[in-house]
């Protein structure tokens, strides 16, 4: 076991591993975290005023986590931490990763995860098979998952012929899925990650009612969107820090568009043909 394994901030992150929180109790989290060694006696009011939310956040924290209460937490708390402090500091070997070198881990460990699963590619096949002949292709990502669709749909542009983004949400994006879908689309690419707005479902709804495949990458294999979705390719996020991190789904989100390439006739050429028109007009500094 690693000297990392044995600290109270390890410990305790082992404790919140697993659970989907929302940014105020990821505060939480990391507030307990970087007081691992009192933590075990603060009080929820305590805990609250350090992590800057009300006390009814740190309640339901706790009940997030499948305790009745702060109390029952904080002595589970106690359990882990204290039989640490026992020991002496120079018995506890090197000093502990920083919550951030942590966080950057387990990014690193979502990118291994999806680099197994892409040991197969038969599903990244059979998307690629359904995004590439649509003519245009609608790249849908709401909320926290339109950066990932915009950056999808900005290099995917440079091969396909017609990319249209859908990143805002409203009355109008039925009224675009349905206009791509008349205009010829025969399918649509969704970035489905959490936390998942409600309209995304509606979205897809209309995709499908539209008459379009739909292929759908997502933060896990039962993300709402997989009953909406003809192909689901799953990509771990991380969730270390009060914000997920998406670089396992961006790295999908390239080899999916890798695949496509093969798959969409002149593609090539449409990007040499780009490269030529940006040396051409001074577009890039380098």
């Amino acid at each position: 076991m690693s000297t990392d394994d044995v600290t109270p901030p390890a410990r305790l992150l082992r404790l919140f591993d697993g659970h989907r929180l929302t940014p105020a109790q990821r505060r939480i989290a990391h507030c307990l975290v970087q007081h691992a060694e009192e933590a075990a006696f603060l009080s929820s009011v305590e805990v609250a005023e350090l992590a800057g939310v009300s006390q009814p956040s740190v309640t339901r924290f706790a009940t997030t986590l499948g305790y009745d209460g702060y109390p029952a937490l904080r002595k589970q708390i106690r359990e882990l931490s204290l039989p640490e402090s026992a020991v002496p500091a120079e018995q506890r070997g090197d000093a502990p990763l920083s919550e951030f070198q942590r966080a950057v881990l387990a990014e690193i460990a979502n990118l291994q995860q999806l680099a197994g699963v892409l040991a197969d590619m038969g599903a990244i096949v059979e998307a690629a098979k359904l995004l590439a002949p649509s003519r245009p292709l609608p790249v849908l990502g709401l909320r926290a998952s339109s950066a990932q669709a915009a950056g999808f749909a900005y290099f995917a542009a440079k091969v396909h012929p017609d990319v249209r983004l859908l990143n805002e949400g409203g009355t109008m994006l039925t009224d675009r899925i349905e206009q791509a879908a008349g205009a010829g689309a025969t399918a649509l690419l969704c970035f489905a990650l959490p936390r998942h707005p409600a309209e995304l479902m509606d979205a897809l709804s209309a995709a499908k009612e539209a008459g379009l495949s739909v292929v759908t990458i997502a933060d896990h294999a039962f993300a709402p969107a997989a009953t909406l979705s003809d192909v689901l390719l799953p990509a771990p996020v991380g969730t270390q820090l009060v914000f997920d991190t998406a670089c396992a789904p961006m790295m999908l989100g390239r080899v999916l568009l890798e695949a496509m390439v093969d798959e969409i006739p002149g593609a090539e050429a449409r990007l040499e043909a780009f490269e030529h028109s940006a040396a051409a007009r001074g577009l890039f500094s380098e």
